[in-house]
């Protein structure tokens, strides 16, 4: 069975990256933790995390070559010696990574009640009109 993709179309020229990353979030099998992901108005996004016993602190957003990266990590408590009976909170280190496109960018964050909400807005680029001048060889 032949898969079509988007480098073997000849109008799409240079976007064997883009196979590559539908391959890599295709195989992506994480749930934790939940998330919801809306669209707030025809150019802005919410990514919105579960982040339930996660303080400010322990949480990061970054962004590097247009992937976004949240991470949450519990402190050490120090000379912490509790005893659980029943231990059913998740409290995990986790590391969730969404792809943005070309023009999307984070406009903030904040935690609410257990939620960490990160808000998207898409840029409009400039249209530039550039005219290429036709040489001779030779």
């Amino acid at each position: 069975m032949t898969r079509a993709n988007f480098a073997s179309h000849p109008f799409l020229l240079g976007f064997e990256q883009l196979d590559r990353l539908v391959e890599r979030t295709a195989r992506s099998g994480e749930t934790y933790p939940p998330y919801n992901i809306e669209q707030r108005g025809e150019n802005a996004y919410r990514i919105t995390l579960a982040v339930a016993g996660f303080a400010e602190s322990d949480l990061s957003i970054t962004v590097e070559d247009r992937q976004l990266m949240i991470r949450g990590r519990h402190a050490e408590e120090a000379g912490s010696e509790r005893v659980f009976l029943h231990r059913g909170i998740a409290t995990r280190q986790f590391q969730r990574a969404f792809v943005l496109a070309d023009g999307v960018e984070v406009s903030g964050a904040h935690l609410d009640c257990g939620l960490l909400h990160v808000d998207l807005e898409r840029v409009a680029p400039e249209n530039v009109v550039r005219t290429i001048e036709i040489g001779r060889r030779g």
